[in-house]
């Protein structure tokens, strides 16, 4: 195991002793083991992979040789508003590790006790919280979208309070950075001699190509904006609301992170609103991409006091949108089985989405069907003139695919998974793991890791069914 605590190295470099915490975990109560994630242990080439070896360090009782524990502080806007300095209020930068492939990874304890950055919270995560968490990053990985995952979770006898008392919990997150868009919000807020090094230093470990271009702040700053373009254009190809876009939500490489009140959407409404703090809907899965943009514009403006001219900075994110939509189409055409996408393309695939939200039908299981019958996908309108119109619908998309239709299907096969993780499939294993049964936790990790291949010894009925037409979409508490 090859331990790189890059951060912590920098931290010390930069001397700024409000910018992080050094402490240890605040340790659990009796923990006990509830899942882990053995392949991604292996990649890690992590050292510690039975229960007696790795619960203490998920419960926060033993910090390994090498492991440099501290929270780190920054800053951002919440809800469209400047929130001033926040931080790691109940988690800790375990470690940082290179993996199989050379690559940077962070160790990031979520539930650790409280830190300097706790702002009045008890520094603790639930076990409800940590369940939906670590399925998330399981699901979105195997769908192919850029995320955090965990290694595991512990649960305990340590009561939290949130609506109810529940279970104190720990899940150990591993991201490729957890260097968020905020953490320069807070230096140009309050430690502005410091952006210049600290730019540069995350340039050099996390986009070194743009230290050598004609501009390389704004070359940076091209690069991270096209890694959340990628990231939210996923997210949208797959059906995934995040739920609390903060500019502190978001990592300079583009990977998802702090999982709250996300949600796969199920009935087609591109306004569901799945965080029922969200009373506006700021955050529904259609507004995450304009609301992305304006964060990556937030924090672009923190560059200027780099010399970036504000002009270059307005005509890159000028580009947003282009580059979103070309995103989105390349994510979206494999869905179709088009071989060659071409830019109409994305006019009778919003006449599809449209049809799947005047019929309020389920996003995944509708393209599924496309994929492998067709006639039953035609059969889901019952609307006469709904069906007239999906009718018309179906023989432009069998038009478009002639002459390539068994690249389309296996395409189309590839790409249109069987098993997203619903809201109902989480809390089904939450209520058993509040029981003390984990087993259905391991069940929807194992499923969820071949989301695109038929499981009928693995899946239940409940895996694959939509809402009941007269049952509301969820809303999710941002409470963990």
């Amino acid at each position: 195991m090859h331990i790189d605590n890059r951060y912590a190295a920098l931290c010390d470099q930069l001397g700024e002793p409000r910018f992080f915490h050094r402490q240890r975990p605040e340790p659990l109560t009796a923990p006990q083991a509830v899942h882990f994630n053995q392949p991604l242990a292996e990649r890690l080439n992590w050292s510690w992979t039975q229960p007696a070896e790795w619960v203490p360090i998920l419960s926060g009782e033993t910090v390994p040789t090498g492991f440099d524990p501290l929270a780190m502080a920054y800053a951002g806007h919440q809800f469209g508003y400047w929130a001033g300095q926040l931080g790691d209020g109940r988690g800790l930068l375990l470690a940082q590790l290179r993996d199989q492939q050379n690559k940077l990874q962070d160790l990031h304890l979520k539930g650790a006790g409280r830190t300097p950055y706790s702002r009045g919270g008890d520094g603790r995560a639930v076990l409800r919280s940590s369940i939906r968490e670590y399925l998330a990053g399981q699901a979105l990985f195997h769908l192919g979208v850029p995320t955090s995952q965990a290694l595991g979770i512990v649960s305990s006898t340590t009561p939290v309070q949130r609506e109810t008392l529940e279970q104190g919990a720990m899940v150990l997150r591993v991201s490729d950075c957890h260097v968020r868009l905020g953490h320069f919000e807070w230096i140009s807020a309050f430690a502005p001699q410091l952006l210049a090094p600290f730019t540069e230093a995350m340039q050099q470990l996390y986009f070194p190509e743009t230290c050598q271009a004609e501009q390389p702040v704004l070359a940076f700053a091209e690069a991270v904006m096209l890694a959340q373009v990628r990231l939210v254009a996923r997210w949208q190809v797959v059906g995934f609301a995040h739920g609390v876009l903060n500019t502190d939500n978001l990592n300079i490489t583009g990977s998802t992170l702090d999982f709250g009140p996300y949600g796969f959407i199920e009935r087609f409404n591109p306004e569901w609103i799945n965080n029922h703090s969200d009373e506006n809907g700021r955050y529904t899965y259609g507004r995450q991409p304009s609301v992305v943009q304006w964060n990556v514009a937030v924090w672009m403006g923190n560059l200027m006091a780099l010399g970036v001219a504000a002009a270059d900075l307005r005509a890159l994110i000028s580009r947003y949108e282009s580059e979103l939509t070309a995103a989105y189409l390349a994510g979206m055409a494999p869905r179709f089985g088009l071989v060659a996408p071409e830019q109409a393309d994305l006019t009778w695939i919003g006449a599809y989405l449209d049809l799947l939200q005047q019929a309020q039908l389920d996003y995944h299981n509708s393209f599924r069907l496309l994929t492998d019958d067709p006639d039953r996908w035609l059969a889901q309108f019952e609307n006469s003139a709904l069906r007239a119109q999906a009718a018309d619908w179906l023989k432009t998309w069998q038009a478009r695919i002639q002459g390539t239709e068994a690249q389309a299907v296996d395409l189309m096969a590839r790409h249109n998974p069987y098993y997203v993780l619903r809201n109902h499939m989480a809390q089904t294993a939450i209520e058993q793991a509040e029981r003390g049964n984990y087993d259905e936790v391991a069940r929807l990790f194992d499923l969820l890791a071949q989301p695109f291949t038929w499981q009928p010894e693995r899946h239940r009925p409940a895996d694959l069914a939509p809402l009941a037409a007269d049952a509301p979409a969820c809303a999710v508490s941002c409470s963990s």
